[in-house]
């Protein structure tokens, strides 16, 4: 282990990093409200939870493959300056298998959100029907969580092995099963860099491509006549820009509650800041150009889409989403003091969060229902949601080292800032 005294310190508080909290708060939190989810599913309204079962499953997939992005673009970019807080992205890929088990369960209530099984639409032939909607997407949801379960079990091998000697029981045995024959051989460090490399770029393009279509089947679909291109981009960047704040207040919590003061600093939170206010810029853009697009155009089919968002009982909502995903979070995050400081970079990476919760309840809910519902059973459903994804983080908090020494000392060397 590498690094001044204070550095070891804050490796090896982070090789143990404490998680009661956290698995506390998600168990209460998915338990709450995966308990209001069944007695609503239940009751006399069961549509009203499975289309909000929808949108959660939309918003927390997407944060977590979106979080697991981000840490593989590092390795394509060779990217250094995110390595003290790489490990809080890569803990994304934990969720993924709760995201699989959640889309079996969206199945069994596809009657109620999915108006094309009531009324097919025939010029689309066999593409919208259950058995091939079902297998396209759960085979996508596979591919891109076995490579991105893959490109985190090799980034994890080497920390895993530099600790394995400190470690009993269960994780022993499961850090023995990870490392393998991993001596640390330069070959073998080689090797694995090597794979690391190569996955990087593959979970990138299956993330792409299949988000794309989990978009089409899962969001677009819903209105049976509106078609966009653009939207399976719109949907994967926007849960990129959603891993990217997840990672912020991830960073911001794990940098306080281990002391990483001195691995996370004012670098980090710049950078980072920089790319959530991108993104945020991009999402504008990506808005923008699906909109005047359908403007110009004006077809009836494309048309009635946004009409209904934006001059309905939908426009309050529509709003709201402009203003907590790009206006408040642009001018906010164009200062530097607001991106440095970790007050103001919670506050805004929060806004942005909450924000696209809000557009994929916009992007779903006024397909399926003619006024806007939004109380008591969306938000404890969410929490329930919001509680499974702290629970899958917290377990992978609780296994793994939560920071990387050989990836933070890369980014402390002085020819990386």
């Amino acid at each position: 282990m590498s690094g001044t005294p204070a550095h070891q310190d804050a490796y090896r508080r982070a090789a143990s990093a404490p998680t009661a909290g956290l698995l506390a708060l998600g168990g209460v939190l998915a338990v709450a409200g995966l308990g209001l989810f069944v007695v609503l599913a239940l009751g006399s309204d069961p549509a009203r939870a499975w289309r909000m079962f929808l949108v959660d499953f939309l918003f927390f997939t997407g944060v977590a493959a979106g979080a697991v992005i981000f840490a593989a673009t590092q390795k394509i970019t060779k990217g250094t300056w995110a390595g003290p807080i790489i490990r809080f992205a890569e803990a994304g890929v934990a969720f993924l298998p709760v995201a699989l088990v959640l889309f079996l369960v969206l199945f069994l209530g596809r009657d109620h959100v999915f108006p094309w099984i009531a009324h097919p639409t025939p010029v689309r032939g066999k593409w919208l029907t259950v058995p091939w909607v079902f297998w396209r997407d759960l085979v996508s949801l596979l591919a891109v969580s076995g490579v991105a379960g893959a490109f985190v079990w090799h980034e994890l091998k080497p920390d895993v092995a530099a600790v394995r000697e400190q470690t009993t029981g269960w994780r022993r045995r499961l850090y023995d099963r990870i490392v393998g024959d991993y001596t640390g051989a330069p070959e073998q460090v080689e090797r694995l860099a090597r794979r690391v490399n190569q996955l990087a770029p593959l979970l990138c393009l299956l993330y792409a491509y299949l988000f794309s279509l989990l978009a089409f089947d899962l969001i677009m679909s819903l209105a049976l006549s509106w078609h966009s291109t653009l939207f399976g981009a719109y949907y994967f960047m926007g849960a990129f820009l959603t891993g990217l704040t997840m990672l912020g207040l991830m960073t911001v919590y794990w940098r306080g509650r281990l002391g990483l003061h001195a691995l996370i600093g004012r670098q980090q939170f710049h950078d980072l800041g920089k790319l959530i206010f991108g993104f945020t810029i991009f999402w504008g853009y990506l808005t923008y150009s699906q909109l005047i697009v359908i403007w110009y155009g004006n077809l009836p089919d494309e048309t009635s889409w946004v009409f209904y968002r934006m001059w309905s009982g939908w426009q309050p909502v529509a709003v709201l989403v402009l203003i907590l995903v790009f206006v408040v979070p642009f001018w906010g995050l164009i200062w530097v003091r607001a991106k440095v400081s970790p007050l103001t970079f919670t506050l805004f990476a929060a806004i942005s969060s909450l924000g696209m919760w809000l557009e994929r309840f916009l992007q779903v809910q006024p397909s399926l229902v003619a006024t806007p519902q939004l109380g008591v059973p969306e938000i404890g459903i969410s929490l329930g949601f919001l509680g499974l994804f702290l629970l899958a983080y917290g377990l992978f908090a609780r296994a793994f080292p939560m920071v990387s020494p050989r990836l933070a000392e890369e980014a402390l060397e002085p020819s990386h800032h």
